[in-house]
């Protein structure tokens, strides 16, 4: 176990990434983290990088380095494990610098799930439940591209690493007890899906608040539009949002301006979004209008489930809940009622039998709606037969 008062290595040149670097090649495993900041930005900015291991921990300096390329051949190199607390995030940040995955992840955060505790725990909380320690918050909203950083915000920063290290081991002891470590395998590839780190122009309209509401031309205005604006903000490295507000986007597609006079009467435009994109912005309002909108993907509205359905649905929550008491488990992780619908109509796809979920009560659940499975009433207690 790592001391928590041991030497934190501040990394600021490529001779000190060097070395730590050769330090790393034969670890199984590394935890990681990083500080980053895009309020300013499309992509996050990355500003610093934690790195421990149960012998040292280090804080790497990316404004300071013009290479990360050593660390980098460190993070995605397949023999030794990454561990992460809640990684997408910083998963995002590898895509946007390299254009791959680190792999293999392990996520303290999803594995916790296997221990009772419920979806998205907090590092914070996970590291006052595992080992009794309270973290410090001062710099939670702390600027780290300033310099030079303090001595508190690195201790700050490397916390984040030093006690995850202490929590990794502690979880693949309690999970390795149970024999639920490698139930965790599936969810941990998942977050090396480089699907969930793009952000394609032509889907942008799925993310556009009130677009919902938009049907016809106005529909196809805000999709062109959408795409337009993601495809600004990632060419700039700006904010979608200092482009084009949604609440204005909306109002463009709405009114559908045919020239720079109508679009500078629409409320809340800035004069200089007018004079500087006004006219790419009627264009594409021309080219849209009159086209067929994409039609919104299907999200799986659910059928009304008659009354003998609906009965079934909350017998299966209670075998939720009982699963989940004896697993020392909590219920709302195996499955949500809505998954439990989806079962009900056939939808064999439903979380709740993929992946651990279905070792846990998937079977269970297949095998009471197939009649292969009863549940009775034992000293009080509901029973499975």
């Amino acid at each position: 176990m790592m001391n928590p008062a041991h030497k934190i290595l501040y990394i600021d040149t490529a001779d000190e990434l060097d070395r730590f670097c050769d330090t790393l090649r034969a670890a199984d495993w590394i935890a990681l983290d990083t500080e980053f900041l895009r309020e300013k930005t499309y992509y996050p900015k990355l500003c610093l990088l934690q790195l421990a291991t149960a012998e040292s921990v280090a804080c790497i300096d990316p404004l300071a380095l013009d290479d990360l390329a050593p660390l980098l051949e460190i993070l995605f190199d397949e023999g030794i494990t990454k561990v992460m607390h809640s990684g997408r995030q910083d998963m995002e940040i590898f895509y946007h610098i390299a254009g791959k995955l680190p792999s293999p992840v392990f996520d303290t955060q999803i594995a916790a799930l296997m221990l009772g505790y419920p979806e998205q725990v907090g590092y914070a909380s996970l590291v006052k439940e595992e080992l009794g320690i309270e973290l410090d918050k001062l710099h939670t909203r702390a600027d780290w591209t300033l310099r030079p950083l303090t001595d508190d915000q690195l201790q700050y920063a490397a916390d984040d690493v030093i006690y995850l290290v202490e929590i990794y081991q502690q979880l693949c002891e309690k999970l390795a007890a149970l024999g639920r470590r490698d139930w965790l395998l599936e969810d941990f590839q998942r977050l090396t899906n480089a699907d969930l780190y793009n952000n394609p122009p032509a889907d942008a309209w799925q993310k556009v608040k009130g677009g919902n509401r938009l049907r016809g031309d106005s529909l196809s205005v805000m999709q062109a539009l959408a795409g337009w604006r993601e495809q600004l903000a990632q060419q700039k490295n700006r904010p979608k949002g200092w482009i084009l507000r949604d609440d204005a986007l909306i109002d463009i597609s709405r009114h559908r301006p045919a020239s720079l006079d109508a679009l500078g009467k629409i409320r809340g435009l800035s004069e200089g979004l007018v004079r500087n994109s006004g006219n790419k912005i009627v264009e594409r309002v021309r080219e849209a209008t009159g086209k067929k909108p994409i039609s919104f993907p299907d999200k799986g509205k659910l059928a009304k489930l008659s009354p003998d359905q609906n009965a079934l649905v909350d017998v299966m929550m209670a075998l939720v809940r009982l699963s989940g008491e004896q697993n020392d488990l909590n219920p709302a992780v195996l499955a949500t009622r809505k998954q439990l619908e989806k079962l009900v109509l056939g939808d064999q796809d439903a979380a709740v039998v993929q992946g651990w979920r279905r070792k846990f009560v998937g079977e269970q659940l297949l095998a009471f709606l197939g009649g292969d499975l009863k549940l009775s009433i034992r000293d009080g207690r509901l029973a499975v037969d």
